[in-house]
């Protein structure tokens, strides 16, 4: 069977992003080093131009993937992670979809992998170290937490970081509270 067929078999032959029904086609989540059915997603030429950068981000558009993102598909909750952050700066619903979404570790490590790029968005801490996802990080200040009583205290260890789209932004989890951090608060 084909990787196209499978698509189409698993997706009822819809989009697994938006559900429309034409103009359907494979996109591979990158970084692809073999092509196979779960490394891709069937989608429709309005995400896939959107996905690629090659057209304007329409937020409105991407209000399915309040839907998506529960898929049970490694690939469409990648390509679902992805454009959420992407959104998060400027639509609040995106943000809240981010904070709720669930990733395993290995899919979650799948979706923050960067494309091998020069322009790439690099993520230092203080003292000028790239920080990459899953790394773990410590505050070397105390931090009020917007929003919340919570003041992260310094020599706090944040396992497991999450990278953002802006390189001076990290998230994590301290005391069981998912935040943003500014890198030059942190070292690894």
């Amino acid at each position: 069977m084909s990787i196209e067929q499978a698509l189409v078999e698993r997706s009822n032959n819809q989009c697994e992003l938006c559900a429309a029904t034409n103009n359907l086609s494979v996109y591979e989540v990158p970084p692809v080093t073999e092509a196979h059915s779960d490394k891709c997603i069937y989608t429709c030429q309005t995400c896939k131009e959107q996905i690629e950068a090659t057209s304007d981000l329409v937020a409105t558009h991407w209000h399915c993937l309040n839907d998506s993102m529960w898929s049970q598909t490694p690939a469409v909750q990648v390509v679902a992670y992805r454009m959420l952050n992407r959104l998060a700066a400027d639509n609040g619903w995106a943000q809240d979809a981010l904070d709720m979404i669930y990733l395993e570790q290995d899919t979650l490590a799948w979706a923050q992998t960067a494309l091998a790029d020069d322009d790439e968005i690099k993520h230092l801490d203080s003292n000028g170290v790239q920080l990459q996802a899953g790394d773990t990080v410590t505050l070397i200040k105390d931090l009020d937490v917007k929003g919340s009583s919570l003041t992260a205290k310094r020599g706090t260890a944040v396992r497991n970081i999450g990278l953002t789209s802006n390189p001076e932004h990290i998230e994590g989890r301290v005391d069981g509270q998912r935040i943003v951090i500014l890198t030059k608060f942190v070292k690894k």
